[in-house]
Parts: C-alpha cells; sequence; structure tokens
C-alpha cells in the first residue's frame, strides 16, 4: 500500500474538524486521514457519525506548528539580518511595510500572444494603457537612501524566503512584484537554507526583474544582481506609509542609546 504523505492541506482539515462540530465530508482528503488514523469515527448518542481528532491527530498539529514556528523564527531572523545590514550601510530601512500599490491587471490585459498570464515576461510587456489593479504590497523590507535629494532616493525592496514551498508559490504572483516594482528600482529575492544548509533556491528560478541574494555560511552572498531602473520621486501613497511605520534603528545607534548618549 503506497505511504499517503501528510501535507499543508491534511493539516488544514484537521485543524478544521478540531474546531468544529466534526461533521463528515466524505471527500478523498477525509479518507486519506482516517486511514492514517489522524481522524476517527464516533457515533453520537442521537445515531449521527461525527469526526473527531485522535491523539496522533493532535500530535501532527503539535509538529506541524512547532515547524511553523520555526520557519517565522528563521524568517524573521533573516529579516533582521538585512535589515540591520541596511541600516549600516547609511540606508533608511523599515521591516514589514504594508501599502496600496497600483499595478497592471494582468488578468484583464490583451494577451494576443496567448501568454500564459503567470509569465513575468508577460507582465513587464503589458502596454501602459493597460487597465490597473490595487494590489497590497508588503514587502519584508524596503529602504531608501539617507538623502535630501528626491532623485537619488534609489529605493530598494527585499523579499525574504526561507521555505521552497513559500519560494514557489511566490513566484507564481507576477502582480506582486510588479507592485514591488513599482515602488523601487530594485527588487531582490533573499533565499535562506533548509535543514542541511543548502539554499532553498537558485538564481535561475527568479525572473530576471529581480535580483538573487543567498545566504551562505551566515553570509548573505550575490548571485544575481538586480537590474536598476531609474524612478522619479515616490508616489503619495509610498510615502504615506513611511510616515506611519518606523524603521529599523543601526547597530551604533543601538550601542549609542545603551551608553546613554
Amino acid at each position: 500500500m503506497t505511504e499517503v504523505p501528510i501535507k499543508r492541506r491534511h493539516h488544514q482539515r484537521l485543524r478544521d474538524v478540531y474546531r468544529s462540530a466534526g461533521w463528515p465530508s466524505l471527500d478523498a482528503l477525509e479518507v486519506e486521514l482516517l486511514a492514517k488514523g489522524l481522524l476517527a469515527r464516533v457515533h453520537t448518542p442521537t445515531g449521527f457519525e461525527v469526526l473527531r481528532v485522535t491523539d496522533a491527530g493532535i500530535a501532527e498539529l503539535a509538529a506541524a506548528h512547532l515547524g511553523n514556528v520555526q520557519a517565522r523564527s528563521a524568517h524573521e531572523q533573516l529579516v533582521e539580518k538585512v535589515a540591520r545590514n541596511l541600516a549600516d550601510s547609511g540606508r533608511i530601512a523599515w521591516r514589514g511595510l504594508s501599502v496600496l500599490a497600483k499595478v497592471p491587471d494582468i488578468a484583464k490585459a490583451p494577451n494576443p500572444a496567448n501568454t500564459s498570464t503567470e509569465s513575468s515576461e508577460f507582465s513587464k510587456e503589458l502596454p501602459p494603457e493597460a487597465e490597473r489593479c490595487w494590489v497590497n504590497a508588503c514587502p519584508d523590507v524596503f529602504s531608501i537612501r539617507n538623502t535630501t535629494v528626491p532623485a537619488y532616493l534609489a529605493p530598494v525592496v527585499h523579499e525574504i524566503k526561507v521555505s521552497r514551498a513559500d519560494l514557489l508559490g511566490d513566484l507564481k504572483k507576477p502582480s506582486k512584484r510588479a507592485a514591488y516594482l513599482d515602488m523601487a528600482s530594485e527588487c531582490w529575492y533573499v533565499l535562506g537554507t533548509n535543514a542541511k544548509g543548502k539554499a532553498i533556491g537558485k538564481a535561475n528560478e527568479v525572473p530576471d526583474e529581480c535580483g538573487v541574494l543567498i545566504l551562505e555560511d551566515g553570509v548573505l552572498n550575490v548571485a544575481r544582481a538586480a537590474p536598476h531602473r531609474r524612478m522619479g520621486t515616490l508616489p503619495l501613497y509610498l510615502w504615506m506609509a513611511l510616515a506611519k511605520a518606523t524603521p529599523s534603528p543601526r547597530e551604533q545607534a543601538i550601542v549609542q542609546g545603551i551608553l546613554g548618549g
């Protein structure tokens, strides 16, 4: 009998059953969980059959939660590393910025060449008059030069990935990259490592409009430089988001604060 691997959709169903009255869905996913012993069928006193998460299912959920916590921790550590490096180099960096960017609506754009709407090349070639839509852009790290000249700000986005599944899922979202390119002169993907210490991806897997940094032995190395494009002044929506956010502190500033200066 072929072993059924437990994936994210199985964990989601287990959580759904755990939080609900346990009414069965009678689908293949439920069958797989029953076969693995993670769910059990229980008959109520009124004669109805419901589902309950077994002890093995609870253990599976706990392990999945621990894995998620560890992944978030690794992600936050790498975000912090990138933000501190940028701040220490003299740039002003923000973490977890959330803005609305107006980008070409790929789904509604003309596609005479019958190009896949998932193609980053297609998204770059959309005509200026293409219908646009608002996209929620949440770059892990956004930074600008420390300058009083608007034309010299050189805004840059760094998107941090420590999970291969997260990376592959992100690469299927051209509108997200379009939003980043709308708000920055450069966009970088920063790739972490897996449990074996190997990079979760390669530079050739990331679209050409983005640069790639890979964490190797604790050091961020450039696998491919990001194409630089000229930008005018930052759009008003971005200035408003920056005004409401707090930039990451420089290491030197933290030390000075500890000294009481």
